[in-house]
């Protein structure tokens, strides 16, 4: 049974198909390896009767041939999306105990394709964070190890989603990535992470940190299987005014292996001061690869780049300060029972419900927000936002992607960078651009660090365009052949 949960999606659909094993036993393989490893706290809400009733399910249809494209496939669902009749907290007490009643649309879509929610995954309370050691819940601890035995993080947000795939206790997840939560912790962890393009899969019934940035995707181990998912993830949603009424393209289909005569850019910008050499090398690596496939190297520039990190870190505070101010202990979540008056209540619900990560973005929002700073920064963030997607634009009139580091370092020990917040914010220096411009990106498992740690490559493409994202994408995963397996499995499996 624990072979099946080293299967692919793409494998395990084929088996399914061929009936080698029946969705009910597919699904209890994961149940029991997320029993097994319940030690790496990768998820706040373990949902096994739900599991095991969608599987037999799916095995009714299977055996009447009406098989669905997801079908009997096990999940991990980011406790970020709203999930009718199961707690959602969006890793905060100050929402804990909160049941919707609805579904998000992703989820739903999922669902609707077959897909089978394991539970609930651990993340940075409000998706804020690089680390998955802000989450009222406890730190996610990475499935990889360090050398000395510490524990790793497994990168944020989606730190939950990311050490669930990698440690083999679910074949895929959701995620959501607003400065680079898919990729970062798809780097650390040794997956596949990719966020589409804004607009291309709805909001709707995810739980909002900034909401011009919010983008759901995909975690798989593969490039293929992030195809799968997000064929079914993606689509129109009227109920997200920021949802595009396009057409969902055959993702799966983009994965040739052909990639002669694309031209892949590479921007001299994000060869930073003091870049790690390792780096510095898997990116000459992964140029290397593309070129061999038939690809040719160009150098761009993206002359704003240097201005990203800090114009991020003023629109998402705000945002994040605005939708925020629901949260109040009055409709739903958490409530201080220390209060005398309404506006007492409502300080000591939220001094109380949000965490310290969670209070330090909403003054930072609500500072550039306030009068006689607004103009200062907001509106010049959202100006040097223009400038960056505008780059951006220029740079793809002469290539069809680009080519750069996912993040500027393997994972780190938990507790490392706490004490300082702008070294935590700089994990996001490679990632936060693609979210400001709305463009899609992928990262791509490429190699291991000195310490024997996954190092990801990110594909950048343009607008709309995530088949050129997914065609390099599978290049590089052919090219780098990563098979490393995380060393907290190995050590269980032996």
């Amino acid at each position: 049974m624990d072979k099946l949960t080293h299967l692919t999606i793409e494998d395990a659909l084929a088996g399914l198909k061929n009936k080698d094993f029946t969705a009910t036993e597919l699904t209890q393989a994961h149940i029991d390896a997320m029993e097994a490893n319940r030690d790496l706290n990768a998820f706040i809400v373990e949902t096994p009767e739900i599991a095991l009733r969608q599987a037999a399910e799916s095995d009714k249809r299977y055996a009447a041939g009406e098989a669905r494209p997801l079908d009997g496939i096990p999940f991990a669902n980011k406790d970020l999306f709203c999930t009718e009749g199961v707690q959602t907290t969006a890793a905060s007490k100050i929402l804990e105990g909160f049941v919707p009643r609805y579904e998000s649309t992703v989820s739903a879509k999922l669902f609707a394709d077959g897909a089978v929610m394991l539970g609930k995954a651990n993340l940075d309370q409000f998706a804020m964070g690089s680390s998955n050691t802000t989450s009222a819940f406890g730190n996610v601890i990475s499935p990889w190890k360090a050398t000395d035995g510490k524990d790793l993080v497994p990168g944020g947000s989606s730190g939950g989603s990311a050490a669930a795939v990698a440690a083999r206790m679910a074949m895929g997840a959701t995620a959501t990535d607003t400065g680079g939560s898919i990729r970062q912790p798809a780097s650390f962890c040794g997956i596949v992470g990719i966020k589409p393009t804004y607009g291309r899969c709805s909001r709707w019934g995810v739980v909002a940190f900034a909401s011009s940035l919010d983008t759901p995707g995909p975690l798989a181990r593969t490039v293929k299987d992030n195809a799968l998912l997000l064929a079914s993830m993606a689509g129109h949603d009227p109920k997200d005014s920021t949802s595009a009424n396009r057409d969902v393209p055959d993702f799966v289909s983009a994965i040739t292996g052909d990639i002669k005569g694309l031209k892949i850019g590479i921007p001299k910008e994000f060869k930073l001061d003091g870049m790690p050499a390792e780096i510095e090398k898997l990116w000459e690596q992964g140029m290397a690869w593309l070129k061999e496939a038939g690809a040719e190297m160009v150098e761009i520039s993206l002359p704003h780049t240097k201005y990203a990190l800090p114009t991020y870190y003023i629109i998402a505070p705000a945002e994040a300060s605005s939708n925020l101010a629901r949260y109040d202990g009055v409709r739903y979540g958490h409530r201080s029972t220390e209060s005398k008056t309404l506006d007492d209540m409502y300080k000591k619900t939220r001094a109380e419900g949000f965490g310290d990560e969670v209070k330090r973005r909403i003054m930072i929002g609500a500072y550039v927000l306030s009068a006689g700073y607004y103009d200062a920064y907001y509106i010049k963030a959202q100006k040097v936002r223009r400038l960056i997607l505008q780059d951006f634009e220029k740079a793809y009139e002469t290539v069809d992607a680009i080519l750069t580091p996912t993040a500027p370092s393997g994972a780190f020990a938990i507790g490392e960078n706490e004490d300082d917040p702008i070294k935590m914010y700089l994990n996001d220096v490679f990632t936060v651009t693609a979210n400001l411009a709305g463009i899609p990106a992928m990262s791509v498992p490429a190699g291991l660090d000195a310490n024997g740690l996954p190092l990801g490559l990110q594909i950048l493409g343009r607008a709309w365009d995530e088949e050129t994202v997914f065609k390099v994408g599978g290049v590089v995963e052919t090219a780098a052949q990563f098979s490393a397996i995380p060393q907290a499995i190995m050590k269980k499996a032996a």
